[in-house]
């Protein structure tokens, strides 16, 4: 038996813990993306489909450092179409939280002034007992402690939130007084919370509470923990650039969305700090010159990209977008990558050719072995496989290197490999063995053949295929049938 089919079960095989180790066949690119999260380069990955070059994208994400920033938007009152954007590390979050909470002192009722107890329905007006606000009558005289339902004292300055009627019927729930401070007149503000707690607020406190509610119009747009590694399809520039949500109502204060709630990121922005990946990079055409600006200024706008929409008035700018760009593309589209981010990359980064295929040597038998044992145990759904399946498999990644790209040793076209090795254990799960076997890694080899293969097999040319579909079975289709 082989040095590197010396084992029972894949279950054996240790797996690196390494992200990179994890990588096989790709020696050179694994060399240069080891640099790449430390230099904070960027990269290009060029080969056939199905050789690693996501996992290569995921390992550099990997070793990164969890995010610093978080970033939000604000309300802008004197221009909402114009949000702003606010970064804020760990220790400013943890700090604005620590002064959200509600600032003033508590008093007990005794330092409440008499008549502001009074009008907070917790002294009797009578006899001047202390009781709970909830009791509408003196327990210890008998009379009533409601007073005049309507009686609210207002003063200028006061904020929204302390301008309200009373709560409760007849009772008041904010009250106010005066007094000197080094000959300045100062208003204080007591408020009996819920709990029938109350809380004495000074003037200072009270424009304190005016800029929390100012910055409580907030909306985290990119939170501070997040994955380090996001994947676009750039399948539209929303995805990729962000965009501003449609608002039916207009914005109309009381029945629509504020602007700054409206504000959705694009990848570029989730990927700050971390990496951007995109495969089949060739496809998204123009949209690669964003990419371009986005890597080169390290932030980028979201805008409204409906003309027709509420949106399209509003800009945010300044948004950060500091990320590693990996990009992956086939060979045969390596010219549809614009010029200028080629370039870009070139400049600051690499381009790296992913091989298709490695030496058929013992070393690389047992790389395989492991890769086997990764996915196997990635997928979790199914059982190890014992190690004649293994070797089978081994045999077919030689004959998908000599037909595919006419080359003696084993495939890293490893998509085909997956696919056979969890039909296989789909299998074995479905008929409770505890591993997959030669058998079943037989009848997935077979099963696992292209429809062209097939197609081949059973109609023997694609002429008779077509004619087949037309009823004409032997016959070639005219031009009116074909």
């Amino acid at each position: 038996m082989a040095k590197s089919l010396n084992f029972e079960s894949t279950a054996e095989i240790i797996i690196p813990r390494d992200p990179f180790e994890r990588i096989i066949g790709q020696p050179e690119a694994v060399r240069i993306a080891r640099m790449i999260p430390y230099q904070r380069r960027h990269l290009l990955l060029v080969g056939p489909p199905g050789t690693g070059k996501s996992m290569i994208a995921q390992a550099v994400s990997s070793v990164l450092p969890k995010p610093h920033y978080e970033i939000s938007v604000l309300d802008n009152p004197e221009m909402s179409e114009r949000p702003i954007i606010e970064i804020r590390d760990d220790v400013r979050i943890r700090k604005d939280k620590t002064e959200e909470r509600q600032p003033g002192r508590e008093v007990t009722p005794l330092e409440v002034p008499s008549f502001v107890a009074e009008r907070m329905n917790i002294r009797c007006r009578r006899c001047s007992s202390i009781s709970p606000f909830t009791e509408t009558i003196c327990p210890q005289c008998g009379a009533s402690k409601n007073l005049n339902g309507n009686m609210f004292e207002r003063y200028a300055g006061m904020p929204p939130q302390f301008a309200a009627p009373p709560p409760e019927g007849g009772t008041m729930r904010i009250a106010t007084t005066r007094r000197l401070v080094n000959g300045n007149e100062e208003v204080l503000i007591y408020e009996r919370m819920g709990d029938g707690r109350i809380i004495l607020l000074t003037q200072e406190e009270i424009k304190k509470i005016e800029e929390m509610n100012k910055k409580s119009k907030r909306k985290v747009i990119v939170p501070l923990t997040r994955s380090t590694f996001v994947q676009a399809s750039g399948g539209t520039e929303t995805e990729l650039l962000g965009d501003v949500r449609h608002d039916p109502y207009g914005g109309h204060q009381n029945l629509g969305s504020p602007v700054y709630m409206r504000v959705v990121p694009g990848a570029v922005h989730d990927a700050h700090e971390g990496v951007l990946f995109i495969d089949e990079l060739a496809t998204l055409g123009n949209i690669q010159r964003y990419i371009l600006t986005a890597m080169q200024d390290k932030s980028f706008p979201i805008v409204g990209r409906n003309p027709m929409s509420s949106g399209a008035a509003v800009r945010v700018d300044s948004v950060p977008c500091d990320f590693i760009f990996v990009g992956a593309c086939n060979i045969t589209d390596l010219r549809q990558v614009i010029p200028p981010l080629r370039s870009r990359i070139r400049g600051d980064g690499y381009e790296v050719l992913i091989n298709a295929y490695m030496d058929d040597t013992p070393e690389n038998e047992i790389k395989l072995v492991q890769f086997m044992a990764q996915e196997i145990t990635k997928d979790g759904k199914i059982p190890h496989a014992d190690s004649q399946a293994v070797s089978l498999v081994i045999g077919e990644a030689r004959n998908i290197a000599r037909k595919v790209d006419n080359a003696k040793g084993l495939t890293l076209r490893l998509r085909n490999l997956i696919g056979i090795i969890k039909m296989a254990g789909d299998m074995a799960a479905m008929e409770k063995a505890e591993k997959i076997t030669k058998k079943d890694i037989t009848v997935a080899i077979h099963e696992s053949r292209s429809i062209e293969e097939r197609l081949r097999e059973k109609y023997g040319n694609w002429w008779t295929t077509e004619a087949a579909d037309h009823g004409m079975k032997g016959e070639r289709p005219g031009p009116e049938t074909a």
